[in-house]
């Protein structure tokens, strides 16, 4: 591993895949969805175009991305990895993903990168050999010894396309094993854009991305914003469920309504980094809710949760699940009076109560 001066132990591997099994379920059987906050989409609405001028059955919302063609501006976000259990879903994710021609995320692969028989567990180019696909390291394992050697064998292990650095700041610190040194990693995430041959996307994991910070990770030489904003799953909730020390599961409950709604999150990144795809996912459960995405600047809309329960059967029930969202996505193009994802982009938004 690249050296350090701030490198901590291994998390024993048991720990790891007991963390990642709990993870999984807690999300299944807990409400963990922020409270007292929303996305923010329902306070807008798209212009009706009572006589619209499409074909629906020719709307096409095929895009260019790196390389890659989407058939739709989707992305399966990133879940999970490093279990059993987490290999059957990611397999049923890429297999869908695959089928609907959009892009997907696996999970954080640190455990594999610890304990390497469990990269078998992220694998999925068997199903998806053309999809567009996000590997994925925590942003703040660069201060605990990790660097361009640990990205690589992310990127190789799954043969990704690009690589999330993830950043969880709020969950980590309420997490009972969490990595609480936060400091310097920007000029770290400057030196791994420069090293790393694919491109790097810094994404937060469900309280949202600001403007400033989206500009500092520009200027670093990122290369896509996730915002994954406030609205959806809160990891506070999700960690408060792992909590055994009582104090230490109400603090992480405090937190159960943290961060930056994911439209007003989405609206401050898109101003602050026009040059960049922005990607969108916090909380976004239907495909009017993605075309309010795209009308707000994203590039990408990314859904995950609502997916989780439907991936650990088969892979069409998450085909059926998403293509319920993407057929959505595409009426309301339509009832937009669009026929197309860029002219998606610049359909009129209206504010309720304006």
């Amino acid at each position: 591993m690249s050296h350090a001066v701030n490198e901590s132990p291994l998390i024993p591997p048991t720990l790891i895949e007991n963390r990642k099994a709990d993870h999984i379920n807690i999300v299944l059987e807990k409400d963990v969805t922020g409270k007292d906050i929303t996305t923010g989409f329902e306070q807008f609405f798209i212009e009706h175009d009572a006589l619209p001028d499409v074909d629906l059955d020719e709307v096409d919302l095929s895009l260019q991305l790196w390389g890659k063609t989407l058939q739709a501006p989707l992305l399966i976000s990133s879940m999970t990895g490093g279990t059993d259990s987490a290999h059957t879903i990611n397999l049923n994710l890429a297999e869908a993903a695959q089928a609907l021609g959009i892009a997907m995320g696996v999970g954080s692969q640190r455990a594999a990168i610890e304990q390497p028989n469990l990269g078998e567990t992220y694998k999925i180019r068997q199903v998806a050999p053309d999809i567009l696909l996000f590997a994925n390291l925590g942003a703040v394992q660069l201060n605990y010894g990790y660097g361009i050697d640990e990205a690589k064998k992310a990127v190789e292990m799954i043969e990704a396309d690009a690589l999330i650095l993830h950043l969880n700041p709020l969950q980590e610190a309420v997490q009972a094993e969490g990595d609480r040194n936060w400091k310097g990693l920007y000029n770290k995430i400057e030196t791994l854009t420069t090293q790393l041959d694919v491109p790097i996307i810094a994404k937060e994991v469900g309280n949202g991305i600001s403007g400033k910070v989206a500009r500092r990770l520009a200027n670093c030489g990122v290369s896509a914003i996730d915002i994954a904003g406030a609205g959806g799953t809160s990891w506070s909730e999700v960690e408060a469920y792992r909590q055994h020390d009582p104090r230490r599961r109400q603090i992480a409950h405090c937190f159960a309504g943290w961060g930056i709604p994911t439209a007003m999150s989405l609206m401050q990144v898109r101003k602050a980094v026009p040059e960049l795809p922005v990607f969108a996912s916090g909380g976004i459960r239907d495909g009017i809710d993605a075309a309010k995405a795209i009308a707000l600047g994203a590039t990408l809309v990314g859904s995950a949760a609502p997916l989780l329960d439907a991936a650990t059967h088969q892979s069409q029930a998450v085909y059926d699940k998403f293509s319920i969202l993407l057929e959505t996505l595409k009426i309301a193009t339509f009832c937009a009076g669009v026929s197309n994802f860029t002219e998606l982009q610049q359909v009129t938004l209206h504010r309720r109560n304006d």
